[in-house]
C-alpha cells in the first residue's frame, strides 16, 4: 500500500503537523528536522494524495501564477522556480500570461478560471495603483513585482531603488563618471524601471556627479534587441559614455553586442553591469556584471506566503516581504577594471 502522511511522521518521530509543514516548506523548521523529514519521504516513496485532500478540504491541489510574457528570460526562469517550489509543497502551478495589458490582467483576476485554482501569484504590469481595488479577491493571492504598493494582498518583491544604487556605486568606484542608463519608461516611478532609476541617481548624487538626462535613455520592451539598438543610438549621437546600466540582464546583453559591433572593448572603454542575474549572463563574452535580486527566495518565498493564506495558518494583515541582494561581479565590470583611455 502507498505510504502516507502518518507513515511519514512515525519514520521521523516528528508530528504529523511537522511533516505537513516541511511539504509545504514553511520556513519555521529546524534544518535537521527538515532533512530528517525528506529522508522519510524519499525512503517511503511518498507522494501527497492531492485528490484526497481536495475532497477533505474543498481544495484543487493547484495554484495559478499569472505573469507578463514568458517569452522574456526573468519570467521564464520565475516560473521555474515557482513550480518547482510548488512541487516541493506537493502543489501543482497552472501558469498563464497576460502580455502586460491592464485589461487583459484585470479580466484575468475575474476569470472563471480562478476556480482552477486555490490561488493566485499575480505579476501584473499594466496596472496602476488606481487598479488597487481590484486586488481585492475572494480567493487567496500574492502580488509580485512593484506595480501596486500598499494593497490588499501580500506582496513579494525585490529591494529594487538599494539594489540599482549598488550597481551604479560598483560603476563608480570602478571610476566610471558616465554611466548610461538603458530601459527607462517615460513617467514611471513605482515600477521597475523608475524605482532602478532612483537608486541610480541616488548613487550619482552620494557621488557628486552631476545627473546627464541625455544618458538616460527609454526601452519600452526590455529585450536584446532595444538593448543593442538604444546603444547604436547613444553612439550615433555622438553621446559619451564609460559605462551602461541596462535595467536588466537582457538590456545589457544586447548593449555588449552592440558595443563589441562597434568595436568598443568591454569593460576597457565601456563598463556593463545588468539587473537579474540570468542564468544566461555567466556565459556571456564577456561575462555580465549584474545584480542578484534573490531569484532563488523570491518563488520561494511566494509560494510559502500563498499556501499560508490557502490553509489559514496566517490570516493577519498584507505582508510586505522583500528579498535581499547581491552584487555578482564578473567581466564586463570586474573589481578591477580597466579605466577607459
Amino acid at each position: 500500500m502507498a505510504a502516507t502522511l502518518h507513515d511519514v511522521a512515525r519514520r521521523a518521530g516528528v508530528s504529523i503537523k511537522t511533516v505537513s509543514n516541511v511539504i509545504h516548506d514553511h520556513p519555521h523548521v529546524r534544518a535537521e528536522t527538515r532533512e530528517r523529514v525528506r529522508e522519510a519521504i524519499a525512503a517511503l516513496d511518498y507522494t501527497p494524495n492531492l485528490t484526497a485532500r481536495g475532497l477533505r478540504s474543498g481544495r484543487t491541489g493547484a495554484i495559478g501564477l499569472a505573469v507578463p510574457d514568458l517569452g522574456l528570460s526573468y519570467f521564464a526562469e520565475l516560473a521555474a522556480g515557482t513550480i518547482e517550489a510548488a512541487e516541493r509543497a506537493g502543489v501543482v502551478v497552472l501558469v498563464e500570461q497576460t502580455g502586460g495589458h491592464r485589461d487583459r490582467e484585470l479580466a484575468l483576476l475575474r476569470s472563471p478560471r480562478r476556480k482552477l485554482t486555490d490561488g493566485l501569484l499575480f505579476s501584473p504590469l499594466g496596472m496602476t495603483a488606481d487598479d488597487v481595488g481590484a486586488l481585492r479577491t475572494p480567493y487567496p493571492m500574492v502580488v509580485l513585482g512593484e506595480r501596486i504598493f500598499g494593497g490588499p494582498a501580500d506582496h513579494v518583491t525585490m529591494r529594487n531603488v538599494a539594489a540599482a544604487r549598488a550597481a551604479t556605486q560598483h560603476l563608480i568606484d570602478l571610476g566610471r563618471r558616465r554611466i548610461a542608463v538603458i530601459g527607462a519608461h517615460a513617467g514611471d516611478v513605482d515600477g521597475s524601471p523608475g524605482l532602478r532609476l532612483r537608486g541610480y541617481r541616488e548613487a550619482l548624487d552620494a557621488a557628486a556627479i552631476r545627473f546627464d538626462p541625455e544618458l538616460i535613455r527609454p526601452a519600452p520592451i526590455w529585450q536584446r534587441a532595444n538593448g543593442a539598438a538604444v546603444v547604436r543610438a547613444l553612439i550615433a549621437d555622438g553621446v559619451p559614455f564609460d559605462a551602461v546600466f541596462g535595467l536588466n540582464d537582457t538590456l545589457a546583453l544586447g548593449a555588449m553586442r552592440a558595443l563589441s559591433e562597434e568595436g568598443i572593448g568591454v569593460p576597457g572603454r565601456v563598463a556593463v553591469v545588468g539587473f537579474d542575474d540570468l542564468d544566461e549572463s555567466q556565459y556571456a563574452v564577456p561575462s555580465l556584471t549584474t545584480i542578484d535580486p534573490g531569484r532563488e527566495w523570491l518563488p520561494q518565498a511566494a509560494v510559502s506566503t500563498l499556501l499560508e493564506r490557502i490553509s489559514g495558518d496566517y490570516a493577519g494583515a498584507p505582508r510586505l516581504l522583500e528579498a535581499e541582494y547581491r552584487l555578482v561581479v564578473r567581466e564586463s565590470a570586474p573589481a578591477t577594471g580597466a579605466h577607459p583611455t
